[in-house]
């Protein structure tokens, strides 16, 4: 008896000493590098935007795994721009803090971004706020003298990159999009919040374009824009649970923007609950020609809570109603799926398909639908499309 205890104490302690060993390896073999070393100060106040290059091109620099903190505190930030390509493909950025943009909306609000990653690989960032400050340029451009404001930045921005990861994350008052992924491919978004007012004029949540794996799950937005928008030249790209609202929805386009452009394709939305926003799922294109397309996309599992356009392609899009193309779109729609999608419509018209008279959407697919206004069934209108319903569908489908 007292040989098996010695053997099981043996063994434990060989267990012991082989886990210390493993971890003193792998503490070994990265670098970790604190802002606050580097001359970042978390005050609100004292621009640390040096001290975060720095520590940035340390980080890239190195062939080992690293590991960029930010304590808590308040840590002003004119701009950063993270470049690579890097020597490791492991940099993780552990942020407890909060990166604030320069109060002056003129300072950022010509860049097109206020953080920016350019052909990165392998980057993680995990936790934290950044607070855009984007109230003053949205009081400008929603004044009288709206045409003399700056555009505004973006937040933050991923281009020409692979293998991020981005959780747990605030985005607050962004001046315009809060997230965009531009020419990317394998990015995972989870355990986000992006809040703004829901009079913020062009802010929308996170906007993803020329990407191929983009996967965006677990996440409450609310805009002034769209929660989530889609560009050309997206493809395998996962939407799932998220809360939308305020906002203008989840929206595919606005595409046909260039004659020549690239199609959106193998969408999936699903496990949504949009709350009060001007759209649910929305498929929008300009009535000019073009060459783009959306395909194979489903939208499945969504709840509608008073949403003023629930379902919507409309290929006549012109926001502003001046100057419209007023010609056929040439963006082709077609192999679209809804599915599971119950809830209310704050008007009476629930199910809207507007599409071109040239290109009309085809294999349109409505599949256990049932929205209603103010206690009674919706109603459904239809242009140049063809499809099927199955299932309980209301309103009743107007294909």
């Amino acid at each position: 008896m007292m040989i098996i205890q010695f053997e099981k104490r043996s063994s434990l302690a060989l267990l012991m000493v082989l886990v210390a060993l493993i971890n003193l390896c792998t503490f070994s073999n990265a670098w970790s590098y604190n802002v606050v070393n580097f001359g970042a100060k978390g005050d609100g106040r004292t621009d640390s935007t040096q001290a975060f290059q720095t520590v940035w091109s340390n980080a890239c620099a190195s062939t080992k795994p690293t590991t960029i903190y930010v304590p808590r505190g308040r840590y002003y930030l004119r701009s950063g721009t993270f470049n690579g390509p890097c020597k490791n493909n492991a940099i993780f950025i552990r942020i407890d803090g909060t990166l604030v943009a320069p109060s002056d909306f003129q300072v950022i609000g010509n860049s097109a971004a206020w953080v920016v990653f350019r052909h990165v690989d392998g980057v993680t960032i995990s936790g934290g706020n950044l607070d855009g400050k984007g109230v003053g340029l949205w009081t400008c451009k929603n004044s009288s003298i709206s045409t003399t404001c700056p555009s505004g930045a973006t937040t933050l921005q991923f281009s020409n990159s692979k293998n991020v990861v981005v959780s747990a994350l605030t985005s607050l008052n962004s001046q315009m999009f809060h997230i965009v992924i531009h020419g990317c491919q394998n990015v995972m978004m989870k355990g986000l919040k992006v809040l703004a007012s829901g009079n913020s004029p062009n802010t929308d949540g996170i906007h993803v374009q020329m990407s191929i794996n983009v996967a965006i799950l677990n996440s409450k937005i609310g805009t002034g824009d769209d929660c989530i928008s889609i560009g050309p030249g997206t493809s395998n790209l996962r939407i799932e649970n998220i809360i939308c609202g305020p906002g203008h929805g989840i929206s595919i386009g606005s595409l046909a923007k260039d004659l020549q452009e690239d199609g959106v394709q193998n969408v999936t939305v699903k496990n949504v609950v949009f709350s009060r926003t001007q759209n649910g799922v929305r498929i929008k294109a300009w009535g000019k020609p073009s060459n783009g397309f959306a395909r194979n996309i489903l939208f499945q599992h969504i709840v509608m809570d008073n949403v003023q356009n629930p379902i919507v392609i409309d290929q006549n899009y012109c926001p502003s109603h001046k100057g419209c193309p007023e010609k056929a779109s040439g963006v082709k729609i077609n192999d679209v799926t809804y599915q599971d999608i119950h809830g209310t419509s704050a008007t009476k018209v629930a199910v809207k398909f507007d599409c071109s008279p040239i290109n009309p959407c085809v294999r349109i697919k409505l599949e256990n639908v049932k929205l209603t206004y103010m206690n009674q069934t919706a109603q459904a209108t239809c242009n140049n499309v063809g499809g099927i319903a199955a299932g309980l569908v209301q309103p009743t489908s107007c294909f």
